[in-house]
This record gives structure tokens, sequence and C-alpha cells, in this order.
């Protein structure tokens, strides 16, 4: 058996391969609509390389490799981008962006490192996006304001998608729960992350777990984040539950973004000081670049959420193990 895979009992796909593409068209259209009215936001094009010395690519935990090449005509090393967290801080200066506004983009990426399973490919798809905030906005209100206000977009969302095909029953509760990870440690100190991340938002819905990339009491991470893109005392993850997999499904990390005093503890705390030399660590120490928050969302997680699918794959083209194609197909999931 393929590693890591859920298969849901007597599963099948409530839509034909034809309509679910339709309705993924659907989901697409709507919600980064409602996301860019909600939050303020423009869409932007993005890249899909950035050069190695810029030091712009996320290192997401810091270990993950990143596919990178030689280029025929310029010096250097290019890398396919993980994530555009520090691209987008340095868009929004460059493009003159001022407080209240932001950009979104469709994010394409390659993260090679990654397990595969129902829910991770080697493709990520995403809608990133990065709003400009106040000094006086960098507060825990401000960020569970603006994730209330996301979840708001799926909901109106979902609704409308389940007006065109009724047979979808996904259930998105707008009731968020806020807690730290450190309050979720003290409830469940016995289990692990994910453990606790069912075990909560099962019993929510709904779930933004605040707080990530520091060590808790118990020595441990909730969860890795890099140390320069998210301020570590106000980030998070956006969880909703999901029946199919009868699990926790994340569809967003994100956060209000560092500033000089946190940028410098936490390079510290991660033994990366050496970036502080890289144009855009230099940018957030000065005060050159604009305070910030943002993140990203899952375009085929979300997709796959609301359509009741059972494996990323249904909605999105990727490579796969043969015999995780197999297994599926046998388990009457049909991947892409």
């Amino acid at each position: 058996m393929a590693k890591n895979l859920v298969f849901p009992h007597g599963y099948s796909s409530s839509l034909s391969q034809k309509d679910t593409q339709r309705a993924i068209k659907i989901i697409k259209d709507t919600f980064q609509v409602k996301l860019a009215e909600a939050l303020n936001l423009d869409r932007v094009t993005a890249p899909l390389m950035v050069t190695k010395a810029s030091g712009i690519n996320d290192d997401l935990n810091g270990v993950e490799r990143k596919v990178h090449f030689t280029m025929k005509e310029i010096d250097g090393t290019a890398e396919v981008v993980q994530s555009l967290a520090k691209w987008k801080r340095m868009a929004l200066h460059r493009y003159g962006y001022t407080e209240g506004e932001g950009i979104y983009t469709d994010m394409n990426a390659i993260r090679r490192d990654d397990d595969c399973d129902n829910t991770h490919s080697l493709f990520v798809d995403q809608w990133d996006w990065e709003k400009v905030i106040t000094k006086e906005q960098r507060t825990v209100e401000y960020l569970q304001a603006t994730v209330s206000a996301i979840i708001k977009a799926l909901a109106e969302t979902n609704a409308i998608l389940q007006e065109k095909y009724p047979v979808l029953t996904t259930k998105i509760n707008e009731d968020i729960f806020f807690i730290t990870s450190q309050e979720l440690e003290d409830m469940y100190p016995d289990k692990s992350g994910k453990e606790r991340e069912n075990l909560i938002t099962k019993e929510h819905g709904t779930v933004f777990i605040m707080g990530i990339g520091a060590r808790l009491k118990s020595g441990h991470r909730h969860d890795g984040r890099a140390p320069d893109y998210d301020d570590w005392s106000l980030n998070g993850d956006i969880l909703v539950w999901d029946k199919e997999l009868n699990a926790a499904l994340e569809i967003s990390s994100m956060g209000i973004r560092v500033d000089s005093d946190s940028l410098k503890k936490q390079l510290e705390i991660a033994n990366a000081t050496e970036r502080s030399s890289f144009p855009y660590h230099q940018g957030v120490l000065s005060g050159t670049l604009p305070l910030t928050i943002g993140g990203g969302l899952g375009q085929s997680r979300i997709c796959m959420l609301l359509l009741g699918k059972a494996h990323v794959g249904e909605v999105q083209v990727s490579i796969w193990p043969d015999d995780m194609r197999e297994e599926c197909a046998e388990n009457g999931i049909i991947l892409l």
C-alpha cells in the first residue's frame, strides 16, 4: 500500500470529471473575487523562478530542497519558487501600495520533497496575497479579523457553488474557533501536533491555530516556520474539518509579517543571521519595506474540500507514484 493514504469507505465522487472541471472554475472565479473584495486586493502577476542570490525564495521549514538550474545568458543559479512570502512584500514596495491596499496572485510552485498523499502534491497552487498595514494593526485582533473575512469569502463561494451543484454537501462553519498552539498543547499534552489539530477541528469545524514557529513549553514546535517572513507570535494556520478524510485540512498558512525587531530575534533563534545581508532582509531591518500581513490559500485544497473529494489529485494534475494511482483507482479515486 502506498504510504500515508486514506481511502474513505465506499467513496465515489459526487461529480463527473467534466462537472468537476466546471465546478473548479466556479470556485476559482468566485473565491478570488470575494477575497479581493474582502481584503482590498489587486490581482498581479508573479514569478515562477527567482535567483538564488536574491534571498527571496521561501525556505519553508528550512530543510526542503529547491528545484534549481543554471541559465544560458545569466550568471548564477535560478530557483523555482516554493512560495512568494518575501517577493510579495517587496512587490508592494516597488509598486507603490500604501496602508490598507494589497495584492494577490496565482502562485505555482514545485516542492520536490513533499510526501505525496491525499492532501500533498509535488505541485503547489495557491492564491498568495499580501496587504500593507500600520504599526498599530500588528495585533492579534487584526489578525483574527482578517481570518474571519477570509472564511466569510469561502462560505459565500461555497453557497454559490452549491446553488449550481446541490449534490455537494460541504458546510463551512463561519464561527471560527481561535486558539494558540500553546493552549492547544496544554489541552492535549500527550498528543502530537497533527493529533491535536484533528481533535480541535473535529469539535469546532473551523479553527485558527495561532503562534506557530517558536518552541512550546514542551520544547517542541507545533509546526515549522521559516524565521524571516511570519512573526511567530502573530501568525497561524486555518484548518477546516474534512468529512471525507475525517481529518483537519489546512487551507492556509498566514500571518502578520516580521518587523525589524522580530526578524532579528527569529534569525538568531534559527541560527540564520547570515541572511541579514540579503536585499529583502535589509529592507525589513531598515524599515524600507512596508509592514504587511499575508498568506497563501491552497487552491487545490479548497477545491477538494468544497467538492467533497478524497484526494488532491482529483482536482489538480501532478505526478504521482504508480502504486498510488493504482490503489486510488481500486478505491474509487481517479487521479487526473
